[in-house]
């Protein structure tokens, strides 16, 4: 189950499509490989994509929590309370 940060005013299915993009990206890219959160972003919002960026990483933070996936900087797992600068997403 995906927790929704109260602050989310999107539809819970809109949390969950990008939580299955993320995932299967990830799973797609291997334990090698990282995406980028703007790529997940594309993929789904083409039209407006920028707008959904914070969604993607919210997303992106609540699967981190869950041990799905792990946010990266540089190749380095990231503190996900504080990121600073783009980060990278890649399967747990």
């Amino acid at each position: 189950m995906i927790s929704v940060n109260p602050s989310h005013h999107h539809p819970m299915q809109h949390d969950e499509k990008i939580a299955n993009t993320i995932l299967s990206t990830a799973i797609h890219r291997g334990s090698q490989k990282s995406t980028c959160p703007s790529e997940i972003a594309r993929m789904l919002f083409p039209d407006d994509w920028r707008e959904h960026m914070k969604d993607v990483l919210a997303v992106a933070i609540d699967l981190h929590h869950e041990g799905s996936v792990v946010i990266t900087q540089k190749g380095t797992p990231v503190d996900v309370e504080n990121i600073k600068g783009p980060v990278r997403i890649k399967i747990a």
